[in-house]
């Protein structure tokens, strides 16, 4: 099935945990726009990014990947194939990434692919904690 008409991004959330409830909501954790450290490299444990798809009709790939500011690949979410049969639908992407090294201090990028095509790209901050002045005696 070829794609009839290409669906709009309705979010993309960076966060720290997402959970589903029994009746299908969504539950996001701990939204945020940068990680800090008090020294790099340094390897995070875990984020999530959660992509809502909307308004489109046929089938789809999306891809869910971090880059560094000079574009080299940091590390990537798998590749997911989804259908919305009308315009009315949804689909919901989870990816999960985990053991993130990140190289150094600065500005990352989360980017979100349809059929190998941006979509969506924006900042995530890396911030190195300076340590704290001891105050003189």
């Amino acid at each position: 099935m070829s794609a009839t008409i290409e669906p709009d991004l309705q979010f993309s959330v960076l966060c720290d945990d997402v959970r589903i409830e029994n009746n299908g909501k969504f539950i996001l954790v701990g939204l945020f726009e940068a990680i800090r450290a008090r020294t790099f490299p340094v390897q995070h444990p875990v984020l999530f990014v959660i992509n809502r798809w909307c308004n489109g009709e046929g089938q789809f790939r999306e891809k869910t990947r971090l880059v560094s500011a000079i574009n080299e690949p940091v590390m990537e979410g798998p590749e997911n194939t989804f259908l919305l049969k009308a315009t009315t639908g949804v689909y919901t992407v989870v990816s999960r990434f985990t053991g993130i090294p990140f190289q150094h201090a600065g500005t990352y990028w989360v980017e979100v692919l349809l059929d190998d095509r941006l979509k969506q790209r924006y900042p995530l901050t890396l911030v190195k904690i300076e340590p704290k002045a001891k105050p003189s005696p």
